[in-house]
């Protein structure tokens, strides 16, 4: 990271000089604008088209979080920052920070999901996740845990590693969790037994009931599998959030909570989870 220096220059100094002797008042000094050059991983969350060649990129950085920063010229032919800053790609960057806008100076990439890109409904399935992380994370503020998960969680989806209803469950639970929303499936929220039969997961609370506990609203009917599941993604390393194996209606009705308590929870729609169910 290195920044220009806004010391006045030689000229500067001599004309002031001169003032000062003549007994005359300076003109008030115009600042300068510090320029700073970073180098940071980022993921790009989102791309739009600006003019005729430039890209205007939301990133996951690895040093500062969610910013906004400019490629010029990505889209030409032969720009070497084409390939990198592309949606759901995970790159080395250079950016450079001029009155208070970023821009990519260089970049390469380091994993560019080719899976996603040869399957449209993993394709929009990671940009749900991305539009997730983008809703969710705060601007300049750094994030490894949730740059973690959504890494992870891509990485999984573009190798076919896992179910994609159990990698996107998991990941809406996990980022509910880092969001601060993290559901209680620990024990019964009322009468505190952990072996709770018959569960029901609370979508306003995000606690667990048992059947003879369970209130009228928003609740959605889990089994053991799917509740052990669930605390599974909760407690286990960034890692071990996929550790879990589960099928059939079980995976259905945790998949089922995941998405509808995130939703409940943001109190708002995804356009990238309408696009993906067009191709479930």
């Amino acid at each position: 990271m290195s920044c220009t220096n806004p010391r006045p220059t030689k000229k500067e100094k001599r004309k002031e000089k001169k003032r000062a002797e003549r007994g005359t008042c300076p003109p008030p000094r115009i600042e300068r604008t510090y320029i700073m050059f970073q180098t940071t991983k980022a993921l790009v969350l989102r791309e739009v088209k600006y003019k005729e060649a430039d890209r205007i990129l939301t990133l996951l950085t690895a040093d500062n979080g969610k910013i906004t920063a400019k490629a010029r010229g990505a889209l030409r032919r032969s720009s070497k920052t084409g390939a990198a800053t592309q949606q759901l790609t995970y790159a080395d960057m250079t950016l450079f920070l001029n009155k208070g806008k970023w821009t990519v100076n260089e970049a390469s990439v380091i994993e560019p999901f080719e899976g996603l890109k040869g399957d449209i409904a993993h394709f929009a399935l990671g940009c749900y996740f991305a539009e997730c992380a983008e809703a969710l994370s705060v601007e300049d503020q750094r994030d490894d845990a949730l740059l973690s998960l959504v890494l992870n969680s891509l990485y999984a989806l573009s190798r076919d590693l896992h179910d994609a209803r159990k990698i996107k469950a998991a990941f809406e639970l996990r980022l509910m969790s880092l969001s601060g929303y993290r559901p209680s499936p620990e024990h019964c929220a009322h009468c505190g037994t952990e072996t709770v039969e018959n569960p029901v997961f609370d979508l306003a609370d995000g606690r667990v009931y048992c059947r003879k506990c369970s209130r009228s609203g928003s609740t959605v009917t889990l089994d053991d599998a799917s509740l052990a599941a669930m605390r599974t993604v909760l407690n286990a390393t960034p890692k071990q959030i996929f550790s879990f194996e589960l099928g059939g209606d079980s995976l259905v009705s945790l998949s089922f909570a995941a998405e509808n308590y995130l939703l409940m929870q943001t109190e708002r729609s995804f356009g990238t989870l309408d696009y993906y169910k067009q191709f479930k």
